[in-house]
């Protein structure tokens, strides 16, 4: 609440926006951090809107400084309808006189609804109530409603005036700032729900097989990017999995991978796979990107209820790595035990991308996988790292004796997967700028 201070001599009311000459002293101003509505002087002098229907010329405004001495330029409006068309981006600051009608209000109207009508009118915009000597209910009322302050009508000078312009700026400003940063943390919990919710849930009751995955965006601040995965198990027994990566790593290209995800959910419970899989995928990825640019890559396995063999279908993917423990490379070896093996997947047969090629096709290569196993599969998100400073990229093989090498240490499963994703991060100096998913399927003894 403003403090009272002694009653001045009345002065001419401005006339045409243009700020009165008056032996005030003037009043010093700082300048206000930029913010929408409220802007400071930094880009340009301050601006003061006074609403006010004074026929009898009671209410002066007193000539006003800035902090660099720039007069502060005033504008009056005898009505709501010359507010509007004077209150511009560069006014800073709205004087108003609660007496002034509201348009087309009647007798017994809201005695606030002026007030009311030009917060809608200015949003964005500081609005200090101007109300009649001593009416302190009248103005507290006007700050329940959205004024930054009150002043009395009767005991207006410079130097109050100027504080409270002041003020009203700052805490409008404030006042922005926090319903911005309020309404950023909203949609932040929002979008990590939905993000958290699209993120797959494996259908593997049933299978001995164990499942373990770990999903990086590239975004900042996102939890989904454009790599996408998901494991099923069908009523006979066969686990499928997959991975995949859309081109790009945005909110469009994150929502075609949980697109495709879905579809291929879908069709996997409807006995598809192989090529007919992709290529139905293919389809449903023509219809829904938004650009002819855009294509997905996709590994996918199936792996039968046995879990000694797999389908292995790559769509312009890199292909699985498979560990084994202490097992010899060439068959026929007699070495037992020693170093896991670490090693890739045959993908001389990988087709093209989906939705690179109109009539493309993908074969199904089958590969042994033996009686205990790791089957890695992964997006080129980990492998696109760089190592140290130079050019040089982490690459398949970096990769291949980056896990070796866990392996030997005893990692298996989660811890796995966070050791490989981590040493690449840190070979890369920092967060991998790509999207990075890793799926782990392990088969024991």
């Amino acid at each position: 609440m403003p403090v009272p201070v002694p009653r001045q001599r009345a002065i001419p009311a401005v006339e045409g926006g243009q700020a009165p000459t008056v032996p005030t002293p003037p009043v010093t101003l700082p300048r206000q951090p930029t913010a929408s509505g409220v802007q400071s002087g930094g880009g340009g002098p301050l601006t003061l809107l006074v609403i006010e229907d004074d026929p009898t010329a009671s209410l002066g405004v007193p000539e006003l400084t800035d902090s660099a001495g720039k007069p502060i330029r005033v504008r009056t409006a005898r009505n709501l309808t010359e507010a509007e068309r004077l209150l511009t981006d560069d006014v800073h600051c709205i004087l108003l006189d609660l007496a002034l009608p509201a348009p087309g209000a009647a007798t017994d109207a809201d005695e606030l609804e002026t007030l009311r009508h030009v917060l809608r009118l200015a949003p964005r915009h500081a609005v200090l109530a101007l109300t009649a000597s001593g009416d302190t209910e009248r103005g507290a009322e006007a700050v329940r409603v959205g004024a930054q302050d009150y002043l009395f009508r009767d005991e207006l000078d410079g130097r109050l005036l100027g504080r409270a312009v002041r003020y009203a700026v700052e805490r409008r400003r404030a006042d922005v700032a926090q319903r911005k940063l309020a309404e950023s943390r909203l949609r932040a919990q929002e979008n990590a729900r939905l993000e958290r919710g699209l993120l797959p849930t494996p259908l593997l009751d049933g299978s001995p097989l164990r499942f373990a995955a770990r999903y990086r965006p590239g975004r900042s601040r996102a939890l989904l990017g454009g790599d996408f995965y998901d494991a099923v198990r069908t009523p006979d027994g066969t686990v499928h999995a997959m991975i995949g990566d859309v081109c790009g790593h945005g909110p469009d290209e994150a929502a075609l991978g949980v697109e495709l995800r879905i579809a291929w959910r879908a069709l996997t419970f409807a006995g598809l796979c192989g090529d007919e899989l992709l290529s139905t995928l293919q389809q449903v990825l023509e219809h829904e990107r938004a650009d002819d640019e855009i294509f997905a890559t996709l590994c996918t396995v199936d792996i039968s209820p046995d879990g000694r063999r797999a389908g292995l279908c790559l769509a312009g993917h890199p292909s699985p790595l498979i560990a084994r423990p202490g097992l010899p490379r060439a068959l026929g070896s007699a070495r037992a035990g020693g170093t896991p093996i670490a090693e890739l997947l045959p993908y001389e047969d990988n087709g093209p991308a989906l939705g690179l090629l109109p009539r493309a096709r993908w074969p199904r290569r089958q590969v042994e996988l033996g009686p205990t196993w790791s089957l890695m599969l992964y997006t080129d998100g980990l492998i696109e790292g760089r190592v140290g400073d130079g050019k040089q990229r982490l690459g398949q093989d970096g990769m291949v004796d980056m896990v070796r090498r866990r392996l030997t240490e005893g990692l298996r499963g989660e811890e796995l997967i966070d050791a490989t994703v981590n040493e690449a991060r840190d070979l890369n100096g920092g967060d991998l700028t790509d999207d990075v998913a890793v799926v782990l399927l392990d088969r024991g003894n």
